[in-house]
């Protein structure tokens, strides 16, 4: 598995595994606690969740899939705006904690911009890193406005990362806050990298065809895709088998100047500052 650098030099695995929408559904437990653990297997060892996610039940799901194994993975985790206050994000800390049966979550990240101030966030995010409960934090669906903010912080220096939506149907990060994070090692984490309707765009005729060049599915180039920035972290949700490991052998893929040209004509880059998209 290809890595991405972190700020703090540290590297994580470039493909990760997402579990929005796992933890819904008993019946469904067992399959996707197999499926994270396959993807641990397949070298994708970061896991990203978030207190929000099934009221806590993926967190719970991610508990299974990493017991006995820890060391191996990569946790990132995310608090609700509402909880992101001095004393609100240490207290949804030590519940994610509870969840996840851990001692300490590898990435903190605010979920969204609430009504809180970032730098009271960012003071609470740095109180929990000074106090090994959490060993990165960061940020997740920031513009550049808000990503300038929270540098001016105290200890905003220490942002690892951004999450934002980021595929080919959902480029306007790379007009300006894709080059931000990248200038100042920041790590973009692709959430949704498939799209959230993922028939339309796994549809695309562009994506067909240049998976038909290189004998692999459009999932895989769409994955790619992202991937072509050394700063770019994807993170696929996966809850059988066959998906999981066709996401993982994307990171095998590799795009020319004419795929990549392709896919720009149907899936054209911003000219222009758009609002940050969000789901």
């Amino acid at each position: 598995m290809r890595t991405v650098r972190l700020p703090s030099g540290e590297q994580v695995a470039a493909i990760g595994q997402g579990t929005w929408y796992m933890g819904d559904r008993k019946s469904e437990a067992t399959g996707e606690v197999a499926a994270l653990q396959l993807g641990i297997d397949l070298g994708m060892t970061l896991i990203d969740t978030a207190e929000m996610y099934a009221d806590g039940g993926a967190e719970r799901i991610v508990a299974q899939a990493v017991s006995g194994r820890r060391d191996e993975v990569f946790i990132v985790s995310k608090v609700y705006p509402r909880n992101a206050s001095r004393s609100g994000v240490p207290a949804a800390c030590e519940r994610s904690l509870k969840r996840l049966n851990t001692d300490r979550i590898d990435l903190y990240l605010l979920h969204w911009r609430g009504g809180h101030p970032l730098a009271e966030t960012v003071a609470a995010f740095e109180a929990l890193r000074q106090a090994g409960k959490i060993r990165h934090w960061g940020v997740s669906n920031l513009d550049v406005s808000d990503m300038e903010e929270v540098s001016r912080a105290p200890g905003g220096a220490n942002c690892a990362a951004n999450q934002v939506l980021y595929h080919p149907n959902s480029r306007g990060i790379e007009y300006d806050l894709l080059p931000w994070c990248e200038k100042r090692g920041v790590a973009v984490m692709a959430y949704s990298p498939l799209g959230h309707t993922t028939s339309r765009l796994l549809h695309s005729p562009a994506l067909v065809a240049v998976a038909k060049r290189h004998g692999v599915t459009a999932a895989q180039v769409a994955l790619a895709w992202g991937l072509r920035f050394s700063h770019v972290i994807s993170i696929p949700k996966a809850s059988d088998a066959g998906h999981v490991r066709e996401n993982a052998a994307a990171i095998d893929v590799v795009l020319t100047a004419e795929d990549l040209a392709e896919i720009d004509a149907a899936h054209p880059p911003p000219g222009r500052k758009r609002a940050l998209d969000l789901l």
